[in-house]
């Protein structure tokens, strides 16, 4: 299974209503801390929460950790084994924080086998993970994928983000990234009351560049898989282009 969404998600209830959009900024959403950032994989942090990374890296701080490997992205490669891909993400997502004004001190890389998370019977320790990493930064936000985008690592690390927001009690803030994209119903699905919609301003020149450093995931690097995945431009210019979303949760 590759990095990507297998299938559109079912039908919405129409009747269910959206949520209230509030516009804001990352430290509002952060209340002067930092933040922490739990993404499934390389890349994901920098699609979603560029902008927000790159605003409290530049004030409170900011904390990234990596879910997966990212080596299940292109398959049956003569050239790029598995270790050797995912050891190219781990530089990737370092080189992308490094734009964002952090650096490999501000990443830590769980290594679960990208695409396999969810056959993983104890998610303890990750959960364990999350709320060391808080307590080591003081965070007191945490953001993880919406539990409504169709991959499965997603789903995990939407899970992995409830349970060590509840138990740590920290604010629980959701971003979609295959649901935005695929899903015009996602928000009436994900039920939350509120939007909040953060601009990256000045940040968006380096979540661009930040983006761009993902090049494995741009169709740049590995040209002889048996399959592959790559992030097509219109996909790319959405999250660019348009304001990082985020919905609070209730931890549970």
């Amino acid at each position: 299974m590759l990095d990507r969404p297998p299938t559109l998600p079912p039908p919405f209830d129409a009747t269910v209503p959206r949520p209230q959009v509030f516009e804001t900024s990352a430290a509002a959403l952060c209340g002067g801390r930092p933040a922490l950032v739990l993404a499934p994989h390389p890349d994901d942090e920098s699609l979603a929460c560029g902008g927000l990374l790159a605003a409290c890296f530049a004030d409170a701080g900011a904390h990234v950790i990596c879910l997966t490997d990212g080596g299940a992205s292109h398959l049956g490669s003569p050239t790029w084994s598995r270790a050797a891909l995912s050891a190219l993400r781990r530089q990737e997502m370092e080189a992308a924080l490094r734009d964002l004004g952090g650096g490999p001190g501000d990443l830590t890389w769980l290594g679960l086998p990208d695409a396999a998370s969810d056959t993983i019977a104890n998610l303890g320790p990750v959960v364990a993970a999350v709320i060391e990493a808080a307590r080591r930064v003081d965070a007191r936000s945490l953001f993880a994928p919406c539990e409504t985008d169709p991959h499965c690592d997603h789903e995990v690390a939407a899970a992995v983000a409830r349970a060590a927001a509840c138990m740590a009690g920290l604010r629980l803030y959701s971003y979609p990234v295959w649901s935005r994209w695929r899903d015009p119903g996602f928000r009436e699905r994900l039920g939350a009351p509120c939007e909040f919609r953060v601009d990256p301003g000045p940040w968006r020149a380096a979540k661009g560049a930040a983006i761009r450093r993902h090049r494995s995931q741009l169709g740049q690097v590995v040209h002889d898989a048996r399959e592959a995945f790559a992030m097509s431009p219109a996909f790319v210019a959405m999250f660019e282009a348009g304001p990082e979303i985020f919905f609070e949760r209730e931890p549970r």
